[in-house]
């Protein structure tokens, strides 16, 4: 929030309260007075550990200390910068952004094609106004909130508070005429405005502008040579192609890329992107080669060197911005942990413990970190090596220390294994957690995806309703099974907690489950039918289905010799003359209907049997063979 520079006055200094000269904490005093927190001792030093938890809070998310710290203001800060405070103006920020989405002209359609595009919905007149007041007090509250806290002299150094508020002013009257004129205004200027809402949020936004800001005088040097690059080639263009045939090389380029100056220009800075490379020479390289050098030329010097020159400026400087950011960030942790030191030496002074400067008592500053709002295991790590000091006073020295934590690399403890007896389960379970085990599934996902691409690349000219995925459909059931065993062999070597510790794990078992659950819509899924269940893949029906048997009959599926009669039915009939008689039924084809409209409806329930070929004997049975695959069948009686 505040410059950097403003963050060298003396810590704690009368001047940092935005109000009286008594209001804040004075460095050098024996307690933290000034403030109006009542007559006992125990409120000034409530009010002390208050500062101090803000003040390593600040240190901890690299913000300036330069602010209130008055206890109201405290309490305050301490909300505004809370999770919940931070979710919603991120949530806020987020809708104000996403009625761009909905508002007239709506975008927010199936398809961006006109042809087949809906109507979009058109939201009513006072719907996205409503969200969009509610979105703009939300930002009022937390501009007031900022400058209040900051201070009065701060608001008119800080340029970004200064532009939030002007930006609100201009988007709250903008919005007051549009709902004056019943939402039929031409031009609404508050959209313009809503991408700053998002940039004052975000301090990574705030750095790369100011970045930008101080890269663009030597950026703008390589620029002018590159403005100067486009023109002069432009005039030699347009001197060299000049040809009077349309016929002619020379006229085709002329009118097609050089016809006037600015389409001239506009074709070699696109060249200068290689976007249009090798489209622009061609018409005059197609008469003479030799008018390639100009191309090559101008592609040389444009692209190959001033391009690469601006981009390593650009690099040049972000490089240099970063290095003094990070400085900037690491001496305003300095300054809030420097900032808590004093506030914690008044506290042991005041307490007749030492002189003022010596140190600060390890229970003092353990207090202080209960209330901090810090990750669990840097708390951990510096409440451990705070108690290794006991009752001793801590020098500013091993005070500055102690938060170097923040700067270690936390490594997670996986939770401990399960543990089994017998020799053999120890052994299962060291081969199934080793590395390898996940490198050998690795492997096997790898053939599944190799497989499927198989299959893709070799029936890419066959209609989906149209393929033989039976052979992919065994394949991926095997894969199916793998997946599931490599799953309950990992829980049983490393524990259900163990399973979940890693993020790998997770998303295998959920995608396990997924696959599992695609496979128990049918056998027909399994081996690639269709979702209507109509490609049988030419698998054999079963002739001793009860229902079959009951009239001493047999049926059976049929390719045939040839596409004309694949998949040919016969209703056995039988002596159940509720029947009807003998027919034959083209099935096959799951885009034509029956040529059998008689057929028994027990016929089509037979489709999700196992393989099996007609009881028969083998006297009373003709056969035909159409490849790999031998169909029998019963002669009509």
């Amino acid at each position: 929030m505040a410059d950097p520079g403003a963050e060298s006055e003396p810590l704690l200094s009368g001047a940092r309260g935005g109000g009286g000269g008594g209001r804040d904490c004075p460095a050098g005093s024996p307690g933290c007075r000034g403030v109006p927190v009542g007559p006992g001792a125990e409120a000034r030093r409530a009010l002390c550990f208050d500062q101090a938890v803000v003040f390593i809070e600040d240190a901890i998310q690299y913000r300036s200390i330069h602010h209130r710290v008055d206890s109201s203001s405290l309490r305050l800060y301490r909300w505004y910068y809370s999770d919940a405070c931070q979710w919603i103006l991120s949530l806020t920020i987020f809708l104000i952004l996403f009625l761009a989405f909905i508002e007239t002209p709506s975008s927010l359609t199936r398809t961006a094609d006109v042809r087949y595009r809906s109507a979009p919905w058109q939201p009513p007149c006072g719907l996205t106004e409503s969200i969009e007041l509610l979105c703009l007090l939300v930002f009022v509250a937390d501009v007031s909130v900022k400058s209040y806290l900051v201070g009065w002299a701060e608001f008119w150094k800080n340029l970004w508070l200064q532009a939030y508020l002007l930006v609100l002013v201009v988007s709250l009257l903008d919005w007051t005429v549009s709902l004056s004129l019943v939402c039929q205004e031409p031009l609404r200027v508050r959209r313009l405005l809503r991408p700053f809402f998002l940039m004052q949020n975000s301090s990574m936004m705030k750095k790369t502008l100011k970045c930008l800001r101080r890269s663009l005088p030597e950026m703008a040097s390589v620029l002018l040579l590159l403005a100067l690059h486009l023109c002069l080639f432009t005039m030699f263009g347009m001197l060299l192609f000049t040809g009077e045939k349309k016929d002619d090389g020379q006229a085709q380029e002329r009118l097609t890329y050089f016809r006037n100056l600015p389409e001239a220009l506009t074709s070699l800075l696109v060249l200068l992107t290689t976007a249009n490379n090798p489209d622009v020479m061609i018409p005059a390289y197609s008469k003479h080669r030799a008018y390639a050098i100009f191309f090559v030329v101008f592609t040389l010097i444009g692209s190959l060197f001033l391009m690469n020159l601006l981009t390593a400026i650009i690099y040049n400087q972000f490089r240099g911005y970063l290095m003094k950011s990070l400085q900037t960030s690491l001496l305003r942790r300095r300054l809030g942990t420097w900032a808590a030191y004093q506030v914690l030496c008044s506290l042991s002074a005041e307490g007749g413990a030492a002189a003022q400067g010596v140190g600060v008592k390890a229970q003092d500053v353990l207090q202080v970190l209960h209330k901090v709002q810090l990750a669990g295991s840097h708390k951990q790590a510096i409440v451990e090596k705070l108690r290794s000091y006991g009752g001793d006073m801590m020098s500013a020295d091993e005070f500055q220390k102690l938060f170097h934590e923040f700067d270690k690399r936390v490594i997670k403890q996986h939770p401990p294994r399960p543990e089994y007896r017998s020799p053999f389960l120890r052994s299962a379970q060291f081969l199934f957690s080793h590395r390898y085990f996940d490198y050998l599934g690795n492997l096997v996902a790898l053939g599944n995806l190799v497989s499927i691409c198989v299959f893709l690349v070799r029936d890419a000219d066959v209609l989906p309703g149209d393929r033989d995925d039976f052979v992919l459909g065994i394949l991926n059931c095997i894969f199916i099974l793998y997946y599931l065993l490599e799953m309950l062999l990992k829980l049983f070597a490393l524990g259900l907690r163990g399973y979940l510790v890693f993020l790998s794990n997770v998303f295998d078992g959920l995608l396990t489950i997924v696959l599992l659950e695609a496979g128990d819509a049918g056998p027909a899924v399994a081996v690639g039918h269709d979702p209507a269940g109509e490609h049988a893949h030419r698998v054999p029906i079963p002739a001793h289905h009860p229902e079959h048997e009951a009239d001493g009959g047999g049926g059976q599926y049929h390719p045939g010799p040839d596409q004309k009669h694949a998949g040919l039915w016969r209703d056995p009939g039988g002596a159940d003359q509720a029947r009807p008689g003998p027919r034959w039924c083209t099935t096959s084809l799951p885009s034509s209907a029956s040529a059998c409209s008689e057929a028994s409806s027990w016929l089509l329930g037979t489709a999700a049997w196992p393989w099996t070929t007609a009881r028969r004997p083998a006297g009373a049975l003709s056969s035909w063979s159409t490849g790999p695959t031998t169909s029998t069948t019963l002669p009509p009686p």
